[in-house]
């Protein structure tokens, strides 16, 4: 059986990135390498994870297409579910997250946000969607 377990984002400053989630969307720190160029937050069923730019060019000598609020964002999002979008879009922008878009309701009733995060990675916020 396979199981998704994570997702790692690249970032220049794990721990500010650490900080950032905790603060605007609550999550919990599992762990912060000492080094401070890997760490996990315990989100739910599925961590988030963080790698220094450093560490993941180790890993991947070919580079990669880096995520910053200067270009577009990549064509995929991290979710999270929530039942007040508005309210938790709020909080992430006072810990520096740019608003994409504005709560919209979908026509199959689920509300959406999209934000940035402060290394442009994008962010939905929504409510669940109801089968």
């Amino acid at each position: 059986m396979v199981k998704f377990g994570y997702t790692i984002l690249y970032v220049e400053n794990v721990e500010e990135s650490i900080a950032f989630y905790e603060n605007a969307f609550g999550f919990s720190r599992k762990f912060v390498t000492p080094e401070g160029d890997y760490g996990e937050l315990i989100t739910g069923e599925t961590t988030l994870s963080f790698a220094s730019k450093k560490l993941a060019s180790k890993s991947l000598p070919d580079g990669f297409i880096e995520s910053s609020l200067e270009d577009k964002p990549f064509a995929i999002e991290i979710g999270f579910i929530t039942e007040n979008v508005p309210e938790v879009l709020q909080k992430a922008t006072s810990f520096g997250a740019v608003i994409v878009s504005e709560p919209v309701e979908k026509p199959w009733g689920q509300i959406v946000a999209y934000a940035r995060d402060l290394n442009g990675f994008l962010i939905e916020i929504c409510t669940e969607v109801k089968a």
